[in-house]
């Protein structure tokens, strides 16, 4: 009889602990809701642009203070996210001022849009003096001993000398279309002096003159190579 009582003491207990925590836990419950009944859900769209020609500040970030949650624009500035009505927006991208916005709690909409404007930021860093060798010594043999690669460019140059030019294109024989060209010369050479003499060089003084001009220079000597 005894151990009945006991038992029947501890299990009162149990169910009255049990229920005043239910209460307690319905009592948080119930708070959180009246609090996001005071705190509406919506929409949160924009864009966010420069204040001084309203160009698209991209992939900006977009913060809610007192929470670990926001959003960010995209390449063209716009942004979109669901955020609650008082919340305070700080905005922030590398190169502008952070500003601030509060979402008006006495929308009735259940969405809302606006354009966030942003001033340039200057930031102004310290000298930094890089120095990669050293001693003054260091880098004069650097220089000196420094192995420049041949770049593509250098090759270029190179493939492309006037006199190595020159040299190859005496050698070559004509194409196609310079024999085509050397012929409709000749022919256009000919018209030009139908239904009377073409004159005679023999007697051309300027002939002559780079005659033993070419002569003086050697132009007529036999080539060893030939």
């Amino acid at each position: 009889m005894k151990l009945t009582i006991i038992i029947l003491f501890f299990s009162i207990n149990i169910f009255n602990s049990v229920n005043c925590y239910s209460q307690s836990k319905d009592k948080r419950v119930t708070y959180k809701n009246v609090s996001d009944t005071n705190r509406r859900l919506i929409q949160f769209s924009g864009a966010v642009v420069t204040a001084d020609s309203l160009l698209p500040i991209r992939f900006a970030n977009i913060l809610i203070q007192g929470q670990n949650r926001g959003g960010s624009a995209n390449y063209y500035g716009f942004f979109s996210f669901v955020a609650y009505t008082g919340d305070v927006l700080e905005f922030s991208s590398q190169g502008y001022k952070s500003a601030y916005y509060k979402i008006p709690d006495t929308l009735k909409l259940d969405h809302y849009s606006m354009f966030q404007t942003m001033q340039t930021d200057t930031f102004r860093l310290q000298v930094t003096v890089i120095y990669p060798w050293a001693t003054i010594e260091a880098l004069e043999n650097a220089i000196v001993y420094a192995d420049i690669p041949v770049t593509d460019y250098d090759r270029a140059l190179i493939n492309l000398k006037r006199e190595e030019l020159k040299e190859l294109g005496m050698h070559f024989e004509m194409d196609g279309s310079m024999n085509y060209k050397n012929q409709m010369q000749g022919i256009i050479d000919k018209s030009y002096y139908n239904g009377q003499y073409a004159p005679i060089s023999l007697f051309n003084p300027f002939a002559w003159a780079q005659f033993f001009k070419a002569w003086q220079e050697g132009k007529f000597k036999k080539k060893s190579g030939d």
